[in-house]
């Protein structure tokens, strides 16, 4: 006689199970938690388990991976978890711990017998229906098909996050706005995000009311993944939409894939729904080279200084360039306050710095916009050398050398409320007029809008990727 051991804290659902296996000839056990089910699992080897997901104690993931981590006969019982859990995530993540089958609450006893003797006649299990169905409902994304966007209309920059390390809320950041870094461009045809931060949530709820019968295609230029730059993603409404076409593009991490890590910040139990459940069609697509095109428009990548890798962005566009550096300490602020050298070796440093700095300045030669990193004011950067950030003048400096137009100070410090934004603006703007130049600058404040003059595109140059 074949046996089946019930885990279900609910004796109602306990008995429904135990009168339609009786019926069927079976040998019924029951357990009122998971705890004392693996006792009776070791002791008695059930063919069958039918345990519930949520239950105190030891849960339905736990049972299965406990199930699942022995090496005797216990791991040939077939698990069917039964629950009144309709997420899909916890379908997924019951057959990532173990489970051969899954059946949602109220339970058909009749249909739950045929899947039983299913499973125990050695036919197809759940598991491998369920995968197959949940890769089939996601469309290959088309790269010929990047934006639904008219070409002709302006290029324009618009604000969406512009706080650094995490989100700041409140009425004392009301003004310049306290999500993280996110920033939208519309140009040549082409929706171009730049980072996925919180700002992205707002972004998203703008267009899906903005266009509600569109299916709309987009860019997301990632940075790097640092959560600040990508914690907003989950939360983007039109990565929900079917008719939606979305494109991540960004390089590998120090230890993770690109798609891994922006998936394992919506693994349970970080979040309900995970990257590959996404209705949207959205296809991720590690860069490796450092140009490409999006579109019409082509942008170049640079390596920034900044814990892990890190890069920054220059799009050119037909009104002009615009350059996005959300992160990035300069060499030569770093190495004039790094470590005791010899005389010797402080002059090879500090010429070694010089020149990867000059490498930034060029990067950014007569840019029309720049979005830098200014999180700190010259004394504070002292606290925080190494930490992967600039400051102001540091900001206005760069800006200055490589002749950039208008220069908006980003990533500001989760510490720093309007006033104190402002004042590092003003100072900025001081800065700018000392040096004799033309260069503006202002500090980026979420719903701004700049939008770029049409211009002759510029010199092109050779381009070793294009992305559609």
């Amino acid at each position: 006689m074949k046996t089946v051991l019930v885990i279900d804290d609910d004796r109602g659902a306990r008995l429904v199970v135990q009168w339609a296996f009786k019926k069927a000839g079976w040998r019924v056990l029951q357990a009122e938690d998971g705890e004392v089910g693996l006792a009776m699992i070791a002791e008695h080897k059930p063919e069958v388990v039918v345990c519930d997901l949520m239950m105190p104690r030891c849960n339905g993931f736990q049972v299965c991976r406990a199930i699942r981590a022995r090496t005797d006969q216990v791991r040939q019982t077939k698990i069917v978890i039964s629950t009144a859990s309709t997420y899909a995530t916890d379908r997924q993540n019951a057959f990532e711990a173990g489970a051969d089958d899954y059946l949602t609450k109220p339970i058909d006893p009749e249909e739950m017998l045929k899947l039983v003797e299913q499973l125990t006649s050695g036919g197809p299990s759940g598991t491998t229906f369920q995968f197959r169905k949940e890769q089939g409902t996601r469309s290959e994304f088309d790269p010929q098909t990047t934006s639904t966007l008219s070409p002709d209309q302006p290029v324009r920059v618009k604000f969406w996050g512009v706080r650094g390390s995490l989100p700041t809320p409140g009425p004392a950041t009301a003004y310049y706005g306290g999500n993280t870094a996110c920033v939208e461009v519309q140009a040549d045809g082409e929706r171009i995000i730049l980072d996925a931060g919180t700002g992205i949530r707002p972004l998203g709820l703008d267009w899906m009311a903005r266009f509600p019968d569109e299916a709309l295609a987009a860019t997301i230029l990632i940075t790097h993944t640092h959560w600040d730059h990508i914690q907003g993603f989950p939360f983007f409404v039109p990565g929900y939409n079917p008719r939606n076409r979305i494109r991540i593009l960004g390089y590998e991490g120090a230890r993770k894939g690109l798609e891994q890590t922006l998936a394992s910040q919506m693994e349970s139990p970080y979040f309900p729904i995970s990257l590959q459940e996404m209705p949207g069609n959205i296809s991720v697509q590690e860069l490796k080279d450092l140009e490409f095109t999006v579109g019409k428009v082509r942008v170049v990548a640079q390596f920034m200084n900044h814990p892990g890798i890190c890069v920054g962005y220059r799009l050119y566009t037909s009104a002009g360039s615009i350059a996005f550096i959300p992160d990035n300490e300069p060499f030569m602020r770093l190495k004039s306050q790094t470590g005791i050298m010899t005389e010797k070796e402080a002059e090879t440093q500090i010429e070694y710095a010089r020149r990867q700095d000059q490498k930034l300045i060029e990067f950014l030669r007569d840019v029309d916009i720049l979005i830098i990193d200014a999180q700190y004011d010259e004394q504070e950067y002292l606290k925080h050398v190494g930490w992967g950030h600039s400051c102001v003048d540091d900001a206005v400096s760069i800006a200055n050398s490589a002749g950039v137009r208008q220069l908006f100070l980003f990533h500001h410090d989760p510490g720093h409320d309007d006033t104190k934004v402002a004042q590092m603006a003003a100072h900025g703007r001081q800065l700018a007029v000392n040096a004799g130049g033309k260069l503006k600058v202002e500090a980026a404040r979420e719903g701004i809008e700049v939008v770029l003059k049409q211009k002759s595109a510029p010199k092109s140059v050779p381009v070793v990727a294009a992305l559609g």
